[in-house]
């Protein structure tokens, strides 16, 4: 590969944080993306008391979340956008769980980019229906882990932040084509 190639060749690494909101779990995972590779710097999760009240889980949320930010300093985060739930209590815990997600973010002063759960799917196994066991084997094989100790939904957050380095990756090259450069 020439020299100069890449967009980004020469820069300092990028790192994202990749979140997978829930009310009852929320997963996280920050990778650190330098000259087009990809490495894991953390991933886990955030468990609510189930019994515990909804201001308080959220509280919970945004806390953690806000203690994530402070130590790892992201440059950008990701987030899963809402899918079509049948229950509508169900969409509405989810969205006022992503909502202090993206607050913890901005309070932290990291961009916020939203992906469907679909295109994260796609981008990670290539299919947009694919099964939570299936994204978590393509996450670990694409960030080098041979054995993951990570729950499902810190796989998706992580999922959820390759997604978008991926799409800002295609967007950069796409720019670079357009302006000749």
């Amino acid at each position: 590969m020439r020299r100069g190639l890449w967009p980004d060749a020469g820069k300092a690494p990028l790192i994202v944080l990749g979140i997978d909101p829930g009310s009852r779990v929320t997963g996280f995972g920050l990778i650190r993306e330098m000259s087009g590779s990809l490495s894991l710097v953390e991933a886990g999760v955030i468990r609510t008391g189930t019994d515990a009240d909804m201001d308080v889980r959220l509280g919970e949320i945004f806390l953690r979340l806000s203690e994530i930010i402070a130590l790892h300093r992201p440059a950008q985060s990701a987030i899963e956008s809402i899918f079509q739930a049948l229950n509508p209590s169900s969409a509405l815990k989810l969205g006022q769980a992503r909502g202090v997600a993206i607050a913890a973010c901005a309070q932290g002063r990291v961009p916020v980019f939203s992906y469907a759960p679909t295109m994260v799917k796609k981008s990670i196994v290539g299919v947009g229906r694919a099964e939570k066991t299936q994204v978590a084997f393509m996450t670990a094989r694409l960030l080098g882990v041979k054995k993951p100790d990570w729950a499902l939904d810190a796989s998706d957050a992580l999922a959820v932040a390759i997604c978008h380095v991926n799409q800002q990756r295609f967007l950069r090259l796409a720019n670079c084509s357009r302006t000749g450069s």
